[in-house]
């Protein structure tokens, strides 16, 4: 097999040549070099600090140029959780950590290639990480009504866990397990997290920003937990008195969370904010667009799809598509920039 490394530094190149050079007919290039080295490789391995914007800009553009390498290998510091939700934005196969041995290196060499992996794989570990989230959200609600401190901790790890799949299964898988497996408030939750966790995937959002909007995803409804079930899961439309009630989940969520440690600024304007509208008609505050920030924008697209695309048992569940038109009749309300770049994740991812 011919493999080629990708690395940063020099001493990257040698470490990795050392170990595969017994084995495979390797070659190899720095990320900063002149490029075009790769060829026909049979699998290629990328040794790269993903916390440099530079570094991520170069991954960026050689992506589209090694997307036919069956066999694309990332090795990064696996203790950072989000570098791996960003090596697999940059087309990673496999993420092993950066300290990999030889014999663990040259083990996934030889494995499936991702064309050979099953659909049932990527629906299983969508699966764990629903089942992780759906614990996470109703912990959450269990503590709001019990009045006990929540576990910021644990639901940000779950947000992790979604984005790891999105990141390595895809948005469908998640979506269609999600919609089978989970109902109500629960679905609608992950469904919003796994879809903007995707659309900042798509943006290519630095790492902290994708954690913070995986996480504003997470905690954005957790004021519902102070609303009846009766209203928050009633088929059909809701009345003036329950949507008023309704109404007020966005300020009850940030009453909820802006004393617990962990929870920073923007992931408290979020989660108060995510129904405003740049025309000042949306709630708790009526923002007009100045006033609205980009996490915001992103979460508040990602809130209004899911909804539209729910599974409920009452109704026909809306088609991708349909959403995604009633999305851009919203002129005005939401910035249609976003939501012009929202329509892959929408319709094809």
């Amino acid at each position: 097999m011919s493999v080629h490394v990708v690395a940063d530094t020099a001493d990257k190149i040698s470490c990795l040549r050392a170990l595969l050079q017994e084995r495979h007919a390797v070659t190899s290039e720095l990320l900063d070099g002149p490029g075009g080295q790769h060829g026909e490789a049979d699998a290629i391995v990328v040794a790269a600090d993903l916390r440099s914007v530079e570094n991520i800009a170069v991954l960026k553009e050689l992506s589209g140029k090694i997307s036919h390498i069956a066999k694309r290998i990332f090795l990064v510091d696996q203790k950072a959780r989000l570098l791996i939700v960003q090596a697999y934005a940059l087309g990673a196969t496999r993420v092993l950590d950066a300290a990999v041995r030889q014999a663990e290196l040259l083990v996934h060499l030889a494995d499936r290639s991702p064309c050979e992996i099953s659909s049932k794989d990527s629906l299983h570990n969508a699966h764990e990480a629903a089942s992780a989230g759906a614990i996470s959200i109703g912990s959450m609600f269990s503590a709001v009504l019990s009045g006990k401190p929540i576990d910021v901790r644990g639901a940000k790890g779950a947000g992790d866990r979604i984005a790891e799949s999105i990141a390595a299964d895809g948005l469908s898988s998640w979506l269609e397990t999600v919609r089978r497996h989970h109902e109500g408030t629960y679905q609608h939750c992950l469904l919003v997290t796994g879809i903007a966790t995707d659309f900042g995937l798509s943006l290519g959002l630095a790492k902290r920003d994708l954690e913070r909007l995986s996480s504003a995803a997470v905690f954005h409804d957790i004021g519902k937990a102070r609303i009846p079930l009766a209203i928050l899961d009633k088929p059909g439309r809701l009345d003036a008195g329950e949507r008023a009630l309704i109404e007020t989940h966005p300020a009850a969520g940030w009453e909820v969370l802006k004393g617990s440690a962990g929870i920073s600024p923007e992931i408290l304007d979020a989660v108060r904010h995510h129904h405003e509208y740049l025309d000042g008609s949306g709630y708790p505050d009526g923002l007009c667009a100045a006033s609205i920030s980009d996490i915001v924008r992103i979460l508040t697209i990602s809130d209004i799809f899911s909804a539209l695309i729910e599974h409920r048992t009452y109704s026909p569940t809306m088609s991708r598509e349909r959403a995604y038109e009633i999305l851009q009749g919203m002129h005005g309300k939401l910035e249609m920039p976003l939501v012009a770049a929202f329509r892959d994740v929408a319709l094809n991812r």
